[in-house]
């Protein structure tokens, strides 16, 4: 077992101040798997003032739940004191915590796998609540009564799915009925609490699996009703054969290899447009649903308050999606402007997943790579030949004209018609007179 070694001396300096040291919760279960873990949790019967002696410059993040943030060098190390939980009122955490043991520590989380504790010393593996039998079954099970669970922390019923999709694990027969059962409950939980969850589903492997998950539990029903009527929407075989919409969309989720959040969840958007805008004639046909995909996402970027500039990024991303399938058609100037976007490289990406998961055709993104292979810098953002300043002494007058010649100046240059300063005054003059009403007799 590969343990850090800043972990082990917390264990060792609270071991030799005469206190219990335990490994615990995610950090066992990922290394009895064999996994790589980043949090290495430690739960102790030390007071959390004894643990600060212990760490000059440790902080109590938790005191009152008996947590303290132990920093070893450039790492950072949760040590919580063994504890019982009192009554949760607010679906999140308890009114009160009473000083217990590892065993009614361990009664107290979540999920068996998430309930085994780990003497690193010894390497003695300490179980009170059959965690590491449901490991070897590869299930997520409950600790106790699944519905006093959830009860307890609502956030529980997300966190019930993504632990089964990440680990490729079921879920026990009782859990899942539960979470099923209990799924309006998911509607307390704040929106960031939700989107964060949602967030590392999408991002952590295994994302169709999580969204299946969700849909099948009818937690996305709750939070994300427009992602589940797509399933059972109807496409045109001949450019979707693998099915449904839904289908599409869970296929391109398990295509997904380490993304960006905005990528992933413009992935499990881009189609929401789909269901409002089916309609029948020759084929099946899904008229401007790019546009209104983009508005609904807008939407759902908002009610799950992601960052400005993460909405903007996903909103692009749907609502573009299709116009990359244009790309060959396109004026250079107009594919150099799509080829510059930042989002770019999450839109081609999202386009070949797209591609991967239905026809299968890769010659748009193919053609787009080698455009961007074969495109210097300076092509695609040529360097400003006039400025304002410029354009005033030619004759204009300020205003918002401007705005209009520079970018048709621009396109000239991405078109690769105009070269020089002299040859962009000569279109200027050309194209835009600088007293445009004396042109007309308007003087």
């Amino acid at each position: 077992m590969e343990i850090e070694t800043g972990a082990l001396a917390v264990v060792r300096a609270l071991r030799e101040a005469g206190f219990q040291a335990l490994f615990a919760g995610g950090c066992v279960r990922d290394l009895l798997l064999g996994k790589p873990t980043k949090d290495w949790d430690i739960a102790t019967d030390a007071a959390p003032n004894a643990v600060m002696r212990l760490f000059p410059g440790s902080a109590a993040v938790g005191a009152h739940f008996g947590v303290v943030l132990v920093r070893v060098g450039k790492h950072q190390y949760e040590v919580a004191r063994f504890r019982r939980d009192g009554v949760y009122k607010d679906g999140r955490r308890p009114e009160a915590v009473e000083f217990a043991g590892a065993e009614e520590d361990a009664g107290r989380r979540d999920f068996t796998v998430n309930g085994i504790f780990l003497d690193p010393q010894s390497g003695q593996v300490i179980d009170y609540v059959g965690g590491r039998e449901d490991l070897e079954k590869r299930l997520i099970r409950a600790i106790g009564e699944p519905g006093a669970r959830f009860e307890e922390d609502h956030l529980r019923l997300l966190r019930a799915v993504r632990f089964a999709a990440r680990l490729d694990f079921a879920i026990e027969a009782g859990t899942l009925a539960a979470v099923a059962e209990l799924a309006p409950l998911i509607l307390r939980v704040s929106a960031e609490r939700v989107r964060d969850e949602l967030t590392l589903m999408l991002t952590e492997g295994r994302a169709g699996r999580a969204m299946q998950f969700l849909l099948e539990t009818g937690l996305m029903a709750q939070l994300l009703p427009e992602v589940a009527a797509m399933d059972g929407v109807a496409q045109p075989p001949e450019f979707h054969p693998e099915g449904d919409v839904w289908t599409h969309v869970r296929l391109m989720l398990d295509q997904m290899a380490a993304p960006t959040p905005t990528l992933a969840w413009g992935v499990l958007l881009h189609d929401i447009g789909k269901p409002p805008t089916y309609r029948e004639a020759d084929r099946i046909r899904f008229d401007a649903h790019d546009e209104v995909g983009a508005q609904m996402a807008e939407g759902i970027c908002r009610r799950l308050r992601l960052s400005g500039e993460q909405s903007e990024r996903i909103d692009r991303l749907v609502g573009q999606h299709m116009r990359i399938r244009h790309a060959k058609e396109m004026r250079p100037s107009k594919l150099k402007r799509l080829l510059r976007e930042p989002y770019f490289s999450e839109l081609l990406e999202l386009h070949r997943i797209d591609c991967v998961a239905s026809h299968g055709m890769l010659d748009i993104y193919e053609f787009c790579q080698a455009q961007l292979q074969q495109g210097e810098s300076e092509a695609l953002r040529p360097p400003h030949l006039l400025t304002g300043d410029d354009l005033i002494a030619l004759g204009f007058e300020p205003g918002p004209r401007f705005k209009e010649v520079l970018a048709a100046l621009e396109d000239e240059q991405l078109e690769g018609r105009v070269q020089s300063r002299v040859e962009a005054e000569r279109f200027v003059r050309d194209k835009y007179h600088p007293h445009p009403l004396e042109d007309r007799g308007g003087r």
